[in-house]
């Protein structure tokens, strides 16, 4: 029997990443070039909680955990390096959240298909809630170690959307019932609230990305456009700071 909470309304990862896209283009125009400008944080809240919607989608879909967490991690270990000769030491950037997010998924991914085999040991079951555990713990030290972007909560931003997905390998009737859009976009919602408390008021608007994310089909969309996004985020960025020297 299908699950009626998994609608799906026509807006493919693609578009998703298009309009995150989008509206973290406005959001770095206001904090580079416009930082009087408040409207333009507040559009661009939409941006992180759809891009952390969709890390956890390539999460539970790629074929190599390997490479899904290098490309992100390099990417934005490179970012960080162009911001550090731009504008000296810098908090880590959105890259570096999820890429620690990406860790912290696959570590649950492995606690569930671990916790939910009938063929594990209770000692392989027991590693496998201590190491995801461990990895959390590890991910609250880190963040009182280095200030990185969103800081601990927007680093379990994507974590919370992937909290009651189902196995792929198992049959665990709770977690079939729990894996709907509105109990991830749910527990989303926590992270955002808890975001906007933690800094500030204006994290509270990233809410309005949960409009778009309820369109969400489930598909890719026709074209492949995954490196077009890899290039948007730190070309947009070397442009707006160019614009910034000049003006």
């Amino acid at each position: 029997m299908p699950n009626l909470f998994n609608i799906n309304l026509g807006l493919s990862g693609n578009a998703l990443k298009i309009i995150g896209a989008v509206t973290m283009l406005i959001d770095h125009i206001g904090v580079i070039l416009f930082p009087e400008v408040i409207f333009l944080r507040i559009i661009g809240r939409i941006s992180f909680p759809i891009f952390a919607f969709m890390i956890a989608e390539g999460c539970e879909h790629t074929k190599n955990k390997l490479k899904y967490f290098l490309s992100v991690f390099i990417l934005g270990a490179v970012c960080q390096l162009a911001l550090y000769i731009a504008r000296g030491p810098q908090k880590q950037n959105v890259l570096i959240s999820f890429s620690i997010a990406i860790i912290a998924i696959f570590a649950l991914q492995y606690m569930k298909s671990t916790l939910f085999s009938a063929q594990k040991s209770l000692i392989k079951k027991c590693f496998a809630a201590c190491l995801f555990a461990l990895t959390l713990v590890g991910i609250y030290v880190l963040n009182r170690l280095i200030t990185i972007d969103y800081g601990f909560w927007g680093c379990m931003t994507p974590l919370s959307v992937s909290l009651f997905k189902a196995p792929k390998t198992k049959n665990v009737a709770f977690l079939k019932m729990a894996d709907n859009r509105f109990l991830h976009l749910l527990l989303l919602s926590v992270c955002l609230i808890l975001l906007g408390l933690k800094y500030a008021w204006v994290q509270m608007y990233g809410l309005f990305a949960l409009v778009f994310l309820l369109f969400y089909s489930g598909k890719r969309g026709r074209l492949k456009m995954k490196y077009f996004f890899y290039i948007f985020y730190p070309l947009h960025l070397v442009i707006l700071e160019g614009i910034s020297y000049l003006f």
